[in-house]
Parts: structure tokens; sequence; C-alpha cells
């Protein structure tokens, strides 16, 4: 599949695949920022995509950063957006932590999705999970 990347900033780095292969292209911080503990920012990549409808685009925390406490706050692209794309993350540790200019900040996965049909019911079909909810299923 081909996807189409837009330079939205001259000093962006575009997002790519570390290896043949992987599933998540990096994306890279285009500033020098420091988030303390319990801070959240929002990195701008300083790109704009386009991909075929039937795909989305889902930011995932890159394994690294997520062990220092480092966690992506959402993040689902459509294949309609257009705009800048960008990782919110938040810093759930006791220590602060820099990204420098051209650090990784998260990585990016392009899946196929479904697009439902919604139809309107007052009943839903009964299953073996039911109405169960965290814990249901219990500890072991």
């Amino acid at each position: 599949m081909k996807i189409k990347v837009k330079r939205l900033k001259d000093n962006a780095k575009l997002p790519s695949y570390a290896h043949p292969g992987d599933v998540g292209m990096d994306m890279y911080a285009m500033e020098t920022v420091t988030l303390k503990p319990c801070e959240h920012y929002r990195f701008w990549h300083g790109f704009a995509l386009e991909f075929p409808e039937g795909y989305g685009g889902i930011i995932m925390d890159k394994g690294s950063i997520s062990k220092a406490g480092l966690h992506h706050m959402g993040g689902v692209f459509d294949a309609g957006y257009r705009g800048e794309y960008n990782t919110l993350l938040v810093n759930l540790s006791n220590e602060p932590y820099t990204f420098e200019v051209g650090d990784k900040v998260s990585q990016l996965v392009i899946m196929p999705v479904v697009i439902g049909e919604l139809e309107e019911t007052d009943t839903l079909s009964e299953s073996a999970r039911g109405l169960g909810m965290f814990g249901s299923t219990g500890k072991k």
C-alpha cells in the first residue's frame, strides 16, 4: 500500500520504519521538551498523511519510552484526515524526561478497519459474558 506523506514544516523528520517488516512507523520530536512528572505535552510532527479508506492510523507507545513511564493519551487518525499528525504524551513517572530534536516520540500503525453499519434495536442477543465488566473473569 502506498502512503502519501506531505512535509508541512521544513524541520520535520518524516515518519519511518526502523526495520523491514516493522509494524509501526517512528514519529519524531521537532523540538526539545522536558516533561515533568504528571505533565502532558502535545508533540507536533510537521507532516500529514494520505492513505486509503478502510484503514486507520493508531498512535502507539514506543517500548523504551513507556518503560520510562511516558504514555500516549489516545490517538486515532482517520483516512480522511489531512491535518498535521501529533502525539499527546503524559509523564506518569516520578522523574522528568527530556526529548531532544529528532528523538523518537511514538509510533504510528496503519491498519485495516471495519466500518460498521449501526442498526438501532431494543434488544441484543445473549452472550456468555453478558454484562460482565472489569474483573468479571477473576484473577486466576
